[in-house]
C-alpha cells in the first residue's frame, strides 16, 4: 500500500478538468472558465478522500490561432502527466461526445504503462449515461459517468477507485526517519557540487554547462548519529526559457521532488545574489509546504561582506523568506558544509513541532487582545478557540464567528504572533478560519 500518489487530470480543453477538481477539492481552486485553454500550466492542490492522502495535478490544453500548435500542445500536456503521475483521470465531454483529439490522447495514455481511468463528464442525469457508450471505442476501459458541476454522479466512486491502494493517513504525524533534503535552485548555481563535496565522492555530473543535471538524484547520509535523504534536482530556469522535452520532464521531477522533501536547500549564486527566479523557486518551496534553507553559496568569492548585513538585506528585499535559514555556504573550499545537516535537522524538527491547546489559545487570546481585528461594516470578529490540526507543516484553525471579516493583514499579523512565541524557524505555518456559530460555542 502507498502512503501517497500522483493523480494527474488530463484531456483536451473545455470538458471539465478544472471543475472535476473542484469537486473533488470540496472548493473552487482551480480557474474555472468556458474559454478553453484557461488551464494554462499544471497546478498542484493536495486532496484527502477518507483519510487517504493524494495530489491532484490541474493539466490545460493551450489553444492558439495556430491548428498544428493546438493539437502540439496538448499532447504535450498529456505526455508530461504521463511521465509524472501515478494514476491519470482521462476526462471527456459526454455532452460533446467523442472527439478525434480524444482518441489522439487515448492512444499517448494506452502506451504509458500507468493506470490510465476514463471519467465521462457532463453527465447531468440518468437519462444521459447512453452518452457514455461511444467512448470505450477509446480502449481504456469503462468510462466512469459524472457530473463535476452538480456533484451527482459517481464522484465518490471515482475517488474510491483512485485512492484503492493507498494507506489511511495515520492520526499522529510520525517524527521519525531520515530528514529528506531536496536540493534546488537555478542550473549552475553549485547544487550537484554541494552533493558531491558532501558525499566525498563524484556521484553527479558536475559542469558548468546549465541543466546537465536532468533527473533527481537521491543518496543516504548519517552524520552524527542521523539520517538523510539527499536529493539533487535540475536546476530551475524561467518558464520561458525552458524547452518542452527532457528540460520539462526534469522541472516537474524537481518540483516533485520538493513536494517530497522534509526540507528544501536553495541553492543561490552568492555572486549574483537573490533573483527573481530564486524568489518564485522559494515561493513554490513555500507553496508545497517544504522547510526551506536559502544557502548562499560561492561564498570565498565574496569580500567585504558580512553576512548578518546580507542576511539584512534579503529581509527587506524578499520579506516572505524572513522565516527561511540563510548559510553562506562554498561547494569549492568546503566552507560550512555541515552546516546543512545540522540546518536541516532543526528545521525539520520545527516543521514536525506540535503546540499544546491551552498554550496556543493563551498566545492567540493574548495577540487578540493587544491587537484586536478592526470592524467591517460595523460588524467584528470573534475569534472562539484554536487548534492545531496537523504537522508538517504545523497547520492551525482558528474557528471564527465570521470568516470574512478576518483580513489577510491580520491574518499575517496572527502568523507572526505565532512565530515570536513558538519558533517555526525555516517552516511555513499554515492557519485557516472555520465558521462557528456562537451558540454552538457554549
Amino acid at each position: 500500500m502507498k502512503k501517497s500518489k500522483f493523480v494527474a487530470v488530463v484531456g483536451r480543453p473545455n470538458v471539465g478538468k478544472s471543475t472535476l477538481i473542484n469537486r473533488i477539492l470540496g472548493e473552487r481552486r482551480s480557474i474555472v472558465d468556458d474559454m478553453p485553454g484557461v488551464t494554462r500550466d499544471r497546478i498542484y492542490f493536495d486532496a484527502v478522500w477518507q483519510s487517504k492522502e493524494f495530489v491532484l495535478i490541474d493539466t490545460g490544453g493551450i489553444v492558439t490561432n495556430d491548428e498544428d500548435e493546438f493539437v502540439t500542445n496538448i499532447f504535450n500536456q498529456a505526455k508530461l502527466a504521463v511521465e509524472e503521475a501515478d494514476t491519470i483521470l482521462f476526462v471527456v465531454d459526454a455532452k460533446a461526445g467523442l472527439s478525434p483529439y480524444d482518441t489522439d490522447i487515448a492512444n499517448i495514455l494506452r502506451q504509458s504503462g500507468k493506470e490510465v481511468i476514463l471519467v465521462a463528464n457532463k453527465v447531468d442525469s440518468m437519462s444521459e449515461i447512453g452518452n457514455t457508450s461511444d467512448f470505450y471505442a477509446l480502449g481504456i476501459g469503462e468510462p466512469h459517468a459524472v457530473s463535476a458541476l452538480h456533484g451527482s454522479g459517481g464522484v465518490g466512486d471515482l475517488l474510491d477507485k483512485i485512492t484503492k491502494d493507498l494507506e489511511k493517513k495515520p492520526d499522529e504525524e510520525e517524527g521519525d526517519g531520515a530528514v529528506k533534503i531536496a536540493i534546488v535552485g537555478k542550473p549552475n548555481a553549485g547544487k550537484s557540487s554541494i552533493l558531491n563535496n558532501l558525499l566525498n565522492e563524484n556521484r553527479a555530473i558536475v559542469s558548468p554547462v546549465s541543466g546537465t543535471t536532468r533527473d533527481t538524484i537521491n543518496s543516504e547520509v548519517i552524520y552524527n548519529d542521523n539520517d538523510f535523504i539527499l536529493v539533487d534536482t535540475a536546476g530551475i530556469r524561467k518558464k520561458s526559457k525552458v524547452d518542452y522535452g527532457v528540460e520539462a520532464f526534469a522541472v516537474d521531477r524537481a518540483i516533485r521532488a520538493i513536494r517530497e522533501a522534509d526540507v528544501a536547500l536553495l541553492v543561490v549564486d552568492a555572486t549574483e545574489g537573490l533573483t527573481d527566479q530564486d524568489k518564485k523557486i522559494a515561493q513554490t518551496v513555500e507553496e508545497a509546504g517544504c522547510g526551506l534553507i536559502v544557502a548562499f553559496n560561492k561564498w570565498d568569492l565574496i569580500k567585504n561582506v558580512q553576512t548578518h548585513k546580507l542576511e539584512k538585506q534579503v529581509e527587506e528585499d524578499a520579506p516572505f523568506l524572513n522565516y527561511a535559514k540563510k548559510i553562506f555556504i562554498s561547494a569549492k573550499t568546503g566552507q560550512r558544509l555541515n552546516q546543512i545537516f545540522d540546518t536541516a535537522l532543526e528545521v525539520a524538527e520545527q516543521r514536525n513541532k506540535r503546540v499544546q491547546t491551552g498554550l496556543l489559545n493563551k498566545v492567540i487570546n493574548e495577540a487578540i487582545a493587544l491587537n484586536p481585528p478592526n470592524s467591517i461594516k460595523g460588524k467584528f470578529a470573534k475569534v472562539y478557540y484554536s487548534t492545531q490540526v496537523k504537522a508538517k507543516p504545523p497547520t492551525f484553525v482558528l474557528f471564527v464567528n465570521n470568516k470574512d471579516l478576518i483580513k489577510d493583514s491580520y491574518k499575517r499579523y496572527l502568523l507572526k504572533k505565532l512565530r515570536e512565541a513558538f519558533g517555526f524557524f525555516g517552516t511555513p505555518i499554515r492557519i485557516s478560519f472555520r465558521e462557528k456559530k456562537e451558540k454552538d460555542n457554549k
